[in-house]
């Protein structure tokens, strides 16, 4: 393992980070990968605010900038993170997060719960076909539960009274958006809309056969994705700081003396 690139997992959905442990072990045969984990109280805001300020408790204390990477609202701390102290953030991995930021999954089902004359329950088990495909009624079962507790317990920005906004556009860092090919939350279309804010050093990846958690069903391509653009980004910094070496040589040469 490489452990010249040290990178950290996001995570603010405990009910949701079953679907991350593959990527993260692939992730992890390759590279240094830690998780930081936040997990909502009742007492707490429903906005991003304290999360930011935890994150950045955690990394001040670290002697470099970090690779960060996120699923979701959890890529969306990130992308907050970053926006708020570009200095500590080497790049930023999005999973799944849309162009129009505000747009999670769920906001799609408070949006589903307003239009459609059905329960909670009915509509969670449309959530769950579009967001894993269809499944044997166990399974379908049990996704339900966890996409329950999850709206229930964790981070979001919505609830059924009301709908948070976002301000749309770029990051400082480096910038890498995955998103599923199949993805029926988040119209593959739009995610085109990352293109108008993105800067040379960015990318823009489709997993094509993927859905909403597309890691979990494709972890290897998408690790080796990743992994090669934290390499290009690494490059590229290496490239910058040895310019800048060089430019600093050709201002100061080596030995030279003011002559009195």
């Amino acid at each position: 393992m490489n452990t010249s690139i040290n990178a950290l997992w996001l995570t603010v959905s405990p009910h949701l980070k079953r679907f991350d442990q593959r990527l993260m072990g692939a992730l992890a045969e390759k590279r240094a990968l830690r998780c930081w984990e936040y997990q909502q109280t009742v007492d707490e805001p429903c906005c991003l605010d304290p999360a930011v300020t935890l994150l950045h408790d955690y990394l001040k204390q670290e002697p470099q900038p970090m690779h960060l990477l996120g699923h979701g609202v959890s890529g969306l701390v990130g992308l907050m993170y970053a926006r708020r102290f570009p200095h500590r953030v080497r790049s930023l991995t999005l999973l799944s997060v849309a162009a129009s930021l505000s747009h999670t999954w769920h906001a799609h089902y408070y949006a589903m719960r307003e239009l459609l004359p059905c329960s909670r329950s009915m509509v969670l088990a449309q959530m769950a076909r579009l967001m894993f495909g269809p499944q044997r009624p166990g399974r379908a079962k049990a996704l339900v539960g966890v996409l329950a507790r999850d709206l229930d317990t964790s981070l979001t920005l919505h609830s059924l009274a009301r709908r948070s906004r976002l301000a749309n556009g770029d990051v400082r860092p480096p910038l890498l958006v995955g998103y599923g090919g199949y993805d029926t939350l988040i119209d593959p279309q739009t995610q085109q809309d990352w293109l108008t804010w993105m800067k040379p050093t960015d990318e823009l990846w489709s997993c094509q056969g993927g859905r909403h958690f597309f890691q979990y069903e494709y972890p290897q391509a998408t690790a080796e994705q990743i992994v090669a653009f934290w390499h290009r980004t690494e490059q590229r910094n290496q490239l910058v700081a040895a310019t800048a070496r060089s430019e600093q040589r050709y201002s100061h040469p080596q030995g030279s003396q003011l002559l009195d």
